[in-house]
């Protein structure tokens, strides 16, 4: 992808955060160069740096308040089916409309974040999030609470994906990898801290004190995130240019490398949504029937996607990006075999390697597009996330239906299905990077990144 020619637009805000780097440049990751000026050192956060370690400890603690709040009501869905008679796929609304809701936002957040700033557009939007999620416990009825979950996901926009590009523009590129990793490791931990905190209160206290504590904890989140985030360094406002905003997007979505990110990303996220909207409703019915305390403990299982999270920037550079892809989906495909056994042993360890694999694919997936998007780094990630959350509305809903149809086997279908469209994927991208390897034609090359 080339870069753009048009001013300092949304187009090209992610562009002037470090295009300072000439041409000749890019391949010299300790230096960059002010424009007619002389050659300055980089800047930017790297290991052992105590900036390093502050950026990585507040996006984790964005991410943690972020997932609290967005996955509030995924381990409440069988206590809201008792209480408001909802079956699996109506009272996965809740979790759905949120991500719904936040992959509606992206875009538009993205957009403010050029103008705004990073952190600015980070601290409203989790703050904006909690605010509603204060408000959610007094929901009268479904629809309501469906309606606010859809508005709370939409606040929740600012975070996701100017955190990316944050990560990309103030860390050094040996770190991105890492740095995203360790965010979405944080991810993890919200998410389960998240499904726990408001399964275990609601277990004796009821969902709507469940969703309180979620608030709370989410709260003390951002307030840490807030804290702790250096200023940024290499960021440039520019003007909010709606035509900028569409040519910039339409260069993404021409560009098929990305395309092949958002496909993974989606797909990941759809096995995802699939199996913890349901796996609550599975672990209660036979043959197991666990108390819904004990089915709301199985979250802890994120603490694998925290440790796979964290690794799969090793994976990948051990292995590439496409042989980290090739386990990761091996990996949920046997968790998804697996769990088709009337066995709570095997249903456990499916799970763990399902969220094993998903961590896995999902860090090295969106760690890839902060590398391959060259300008607009907000819009790129905003796209990936489009699509990763697309994913979780659709599979989990979807999902949950065919629970409700067919029990565990529907809603493991789903999952298998998308694993194997995600192989395909894989599969065609391993075969243009072959391809670019004999001919060196520019589409080789862009396909073998």
């Amino acid at each position: 992808m080339q870069p753009s020619s048009t001013g300092a637009s949304v187009a090209t805000s992610d562009a002037l955060a470090q295009p300072t780097l000439r041409p000749d440049d890019r391949h010299r990751p300790d230096s960059r160069r002010l424009p007619g000026g002389p050659r300055l050192a980089d800047d930017r956060h790297r290991p052992g740096q105590r900036s390093f370690r502050r950026a990585n400890l507040a996006l984790f603690a964005a991410g943690i308040a972020t997932f609290v709040l967005l996955y509030s009501t995924q381990g409440l869905l069988p206590v809201l089916s008792d209480d408001l008679g909802l079956t699996p796929g109506r009272a996965s609304w809740t979790a759905s409309a949120a991500t719904l809701g936040l992959a509606l936002g992206l875009l538009p957040a993205s957009a403010l974040s050029d103008r705004y700033g990073r952190t600015a557009v980070m601290t409203a939007s989790t703050l904006a999030a909690a605010a509603l999620a204060l408000a959610l416990p007094f929901a009268p009825d479904l629809t309501t609470l469906v309606v606010l979950r859809a508005l709370q996901g939409a606040a929740l926009a600012g975070l996701p994906a100017t955190a990316m590009a944050y990560l990309a523009e103030e860390v050094h590129p040996s770190a991105l990898a890492s740095a995203m990793g360790l965010y979405v490791a944080g991810n993890s931990i919200g998410g389960m801290g998240g499904r726990l905190l408001s399964g275990w209160v609601a277990a004796g206290l009821g969902w709507r004190w469940g969703l309180a504590a979620s608030a709370a904890l989410a709260l003390l989140a951002v307030l840490a995130f807030r804290l702790l985030i250096p200023a940024a360094r290499h960021f440039t406002p520019a003007p909010v240019d709606a035509r900028a905003l569409a040519r910039t997007v339409g260069r993404h979505l021409r560009n098929p490398l990305l395309l092949r990110l958002y496909a993974l990303g989606l797909l990941f996220m759809a096995v995802f949504g699939a199996v913890y909207n349901t796996i609550g409703y599975r672990l209660i019915a036979a043959p197991f029937h666990l108390p819904e305390s004990v089915a709301a403990s199985i979250f802890v299982v994120y603490l694998v996607g925290t440790a796979t999270s964290a690794a799969a920037g090793r994976l990948a550079g051990r292995l590439g990006r496409r042989g980290a892809l090739y386990v990761a989906i091996g990996t949920t495909t046997l968790g998804l075999l697996l769990s088709l056994a009337d066995s709570l042993t095997f249903a456990l360890l499916g799970l763990v390697l399902i969220t094993a694999g998903f961590f896995a694919g999902h860090a090295t997936a969106s760690s890839a597009v902060g590398r391959t998007a060259t300008e607009g780094r907000a819009q790129a990630s905003a796209l990936y996330l489009i699509a990763y959350y697309l994913g979780n509305s659709l599979g989990g809903t979807i999902g949950a239906d065919a629970y409700h149809a067919t029990g565990w086997p529907g809603a493991a279908t789903i999952g298998l299905t998308a694993m194997a469209l995600a192989a395909g994927v894989t599969l065609y991208a391993t075969h243009r990077a072959h391809a670019g390897a004999r001919t060196g034609g520019p589409r080789g090359r862009l396909s073998a990144q």
